[in-house]
């Protein structure tokens, strides 16, 4: 009976540290998509969301509170099971992967030693519920979509994989936490420039953002993937989208910015605490995804592949080596 209790006491305790995680990053996506509008009407010169609330503050929750309401439609011709799984396989997985970010020292849900691979594992995942999106509505361009989403992702995937090892090396550790420590002295944005703007245009083409937005191309795809869904089916592959996007920001303040570390070690801004930080930073790296959206123009798909495959993978695989042999020869390698 005491096992019994205690193992009923961590469940207590482990639910409220999801929720604790789970409930302010939902909060956050709604906000962010508040914060995309404004950011594009800023550079545009328009006023944006402005009505609904102080600021247009409420706009995302009158968004969501319209989606929620409207009628669900399932294609008579779909494989209705997958149909319906994709979007919760797609929203499921991109909040399961912040388990183990790390917002402080001791601000972690799950602080396991293999983090870096369990996040490049799960958001690699997400692949899967666009191509059932695609697949199960039964209709071609949803499927045409689904495979060039599947196509750019996947291309993409590589080029971060391997800017993960060239910050892995330096670190000598697969802990979140552990690469957060690792810049105490120097953020690896500056030794590892060049790694830290390839890693941010391929996160716009793994998130689908403009200007790699190709499989929602409205004039040539009728909105990919989701061309057949609607009301919360749809809102949740947007929720899925933007918590991707924000994943990709907390992953790039991690790997170069630092983390959670002050970059101004002085009175007041070293009584900030930790996660302040980290939070700062991962909404910098968004204001820019949102700055390119409303300045660059889209890609053609061919121009998509031969970024991704002729130049980014080259130069990446180059810079490691690079960077191998640099803290090789100088005796920098990290010991265990």
């Amino acid at each position: 009976m005491d096992n019994f209790f205690y193992y009923l006491n961590l469940l207590f305790i482990e639910t409220y540290k999801i929720l604790f995680l789970l409930i302010p990053l939902l909060v956050s996506v709604a906000m962010i998509v508040w914060l995309d509008r404004r950011v594009w009407a800023f550079v545009q010169k328009r006023r944006g969301p402005n009505v609904v609330g102080p600021f247009g503050l409420f706009q995302s929750l009158a968004d969501a509170l319209k989606y929620i309401f409207k009628e669900i439609i399932i294609p008579a011709s779909s494989n209705k099971v997958i149909f319906v799984l994709a979007p919760i396989v797609t929203m499921t997985l991109a909040l399961v992967a912040w388990a183990v970010i790390p917002f402080g020292e001791s601000f972690v849900l799950s602080n396991i030693n293999v983090g870096i691979l369990y996040l490049f594992a799960v958001s690699s995942l997400g692949v899967y519920g666009i191509i059932m999106g695609g697949w199960a509505s039964n209709s071609k361009y949803p499927f045409l979509g689904a495979i060039r989403s599947a196509a750019q992702m996947v291309s993409y995937e590589v080029s971060i994989g391997i800017i993960i090892i060239n910050v892995l090396v330096c670190v000598g550790s697969l802990n979140l936490s552990d690469i957060v420590l690792a810049q105490e002295k120097i953020w690896f944005i500056i030794p590892l420039f060049p790694m830290f703007v390839i890693f941010f245009i391929s996160a716009l083409a793994e998130t689908n953002r403009p200007p790699f937005d190709l499989p929602e191309a409205e004039a040539e795809l009728v909105a990919g993937y989701q061309t057949e869904y609607s009301g919360m089916m749809y809102a949740m592959f947007w929720l899925g989208e933007y918590a991707n996007i924000l994943l990709m920001c907390a992953m790039g303040s991690i790997l170069f910015l630092g983390g959670w570390l002050s970059p101004i070690d002085i009175y007041p801004f070293n009584l900030l605490p930790e996660p302040v930080w980290l939070i700062f930073k991962i909404l910098f790296l968004f204001i820019i995804f949102a700055l390119v959206k409303a300045i660059v123009p889209r890609y053609r798909y061919d121009q998509l592949m031969r970024l991704g495959w002729k130049i980014f993978l080259p130069f990446s695989l180059f810079w490691l080596i690079l960077t191998s042999s640099y803290l090789f020869y100088f005796n920098l390698l990290p010991t265990s």
